[in-house]
């Protein structure tokens, strides 16, 4: 579980042509959490929305990639429940008081699980996203670098009516050589399922593309007898013991971009020191 710190802040990085933006505030309050839920279709939302944090990354030139709570829930399933344990009816029940789903409480999934690798921006100028075979060289992350700007930005978090936790965080941080940034869907229902969506997206500063990995794993707490279980609450610990479903590779290229505008983007960015 994450330590909820509410003190509200706003970054701004400037990194090359690169403006990254981390905003972190309070938790939604319960009535706009209500319209939200009501304009998306959802019976509820997560416990605890962060629907005003964001963490973005964008071009001088306005194309560029953000992620928030919103667009993650978008993705998930709205038609039906997609993890059936005994604690599902009861927990429903808990949440049936408030005044949206008195009339009826349809079934979906309510473990909050969301394959989201970001929102795109920009209107004349967009990522260009295309299947790659190229990979992030993780060995080249393992460098000792200066890290010049890192932050956390937590999206939505539910605690499954004490049965288990489903939350939603992304992270970033920025060496002299580029940006890597981690987005991870956790969810733990206690005694029944483990699952990791894994969204990785790197970019190194003399390339004009970034590489975006999507991983999706997942494994029933029945196979996992063998996993000491204070690493269940760990999901760096956990993750190796979790069996891949899912890869997706991709490569997020910069659009042609004007020649008065090309300059630093596509040569190596020097940044000077702090």
């Amino acid at each position: 579980m994450m330590i909820h710190g509410f003190k509200s802040s706003n970054q701004d990085f400037s990194f090359g042509p690169w403006k990254l933006t981390a905003i972190k505030t309070h938790i939604m309050k319960s009535a706009d959490v209500e319209k939200m839920a009501e304009e998306m279709h959802m019976p509820c939302l997560p416990e605890m929305m962060f629907g005003d944090n964001v963490l973005r990354i964008q071009h001088s030139s306005g194309f560029g990639i953000e992620f928030n709570a919103r667009d993650a829930l978008k993705r998930v399933n709205k038609n039906q429940g997609a993890v059936k344990v005994a604690c599902a009816e009861e927990w429903q029940e808990s949440r049936s008081d408030s005044e949206h789903s008195k009339e009826i409480v349809k079934p979906y999934d309510w473990t909050y699980t969301t394959d989201y690798k970001g929102t795109l921006l920009g209107s004349n100028l967009i990522f260009d996203v295309v299947p790659t075979a190229e990979r992030i060289n993780t060995e080249k992350l393992k460098t000792r670098e200066q890290i010049m700007f890192f932050e956390e930005v937590l999206l939505f978090e539910d605690e499954l009516h004490d049965h288990g936790v489903s939350s939603l965080s992304v992270k970033i941080r920025v060496m002299p050589s580029g940006f890597f940034l981690l987005l991870r869907f956790f969810l733990r229902v206690d005694g029944v399922l483990m699952r990791m969506n894994d969204t990785r997206l790197y970019h190194e500063s003399d390339k004009t593309f970034m590489l975006r990995e999507y991983t999706s794993r997942e494994s029933n707490i029945s196979s996992l007898s063998h996993v000491p279980p204070p690493l269940f609450t760990e999901p760096n610990e956990i993750s190796q013991y979790l069996p891949v479903t899912e890869t997706i590779y991709e490569k997020l290229e910069f659009p042609m971009l004007p020649q008065t505008e090309r300059g630093d983007s596509v040569g190596p960015i020097t940044v000077p020191p702090p």
